[in-house]
């Protein structure tokens, strides 16, 4: 059995040991600047970028061929393209429906959205679910629940609806399609 199995010397231990450190503590900076959107609870875009990290991050601790440079700066790359990404979807809405789900309608009005539900493969225990988790015993206090965009199941009582302002414009886009869907199939 070859010895290079277990060990191939000092240089490929310090190289880990540099890299993995400065790579870190370089990666919590990075982050720590790019502000708590970044750890929030995560969108997808922030999905891929947290998953883009944690690989290249664990790539460069173990290659002995990447540089502390190229380290850095595949992390730094990484920091920057989620930050651009996050301010080109904050100042063009396009950019904002391409990167983003809406949020989306699943109770409202004590109706289930059936098709809504069937689109995003949730149940109606689902939204039973989420009521009982926001502490309601039943969908009789719950004027909406919505599947938010970290994947995350709000739930808003008639208590706190206000005007719906939040609500509504997911609301009257489903209903109106529901309307021209039904009004299609009268024809």
């Amino acid at each position: 059995m070859d010895v290079s199995y277990f060990w191939t010397g000092w240089q490929p231990v310090l190289h880990t040991l540099l890299i993995g450190i400065v790579g870190y503590l370089v990666l919590v900076l990075l982050l720590r600047g790019a502000g708590p959107r970044t750890m929030a609870k995560m969108t997808p875009l922030d999905f891929v970028i947290a998953v883009t990290l944690g690989s290249t991050f664990g790539r460069t601790v173990t290659a002995v061929d990447v540089s502390l440079a190229q380290a850095v700066a595949a992390l730094a790359l990484l920091v920057v393209m989620q930050w651009v990404l996050a301010a080109v979807r904050a100042r063009w809405h396009f950019m904002h429906r391409v990167l983003d789900s809406p949020p989306v309608l699943l109770y409202y009005n004590d109706e289930l959205q059936h098709r809504a539900l069937r689109r995003h493969r949730l149940t109606e225990g689902d939204v039973h679910t989420a009521a009982r988790q926001s502490g309601q015993g039943s969908l009789d206090d719950v004027q909406a629940v919505v599947l938010q965009q970290d994947g995350s199941l709000g739930v808003i009582t008639h208590a706190s609806m206000g005007d719906g302002s939040s609500i509504l414009p997911y609301a009257e886009r489903d209903w109106a399609w529901e309307r021209k869907k039904t009004s299609n199939r009268s024809a």
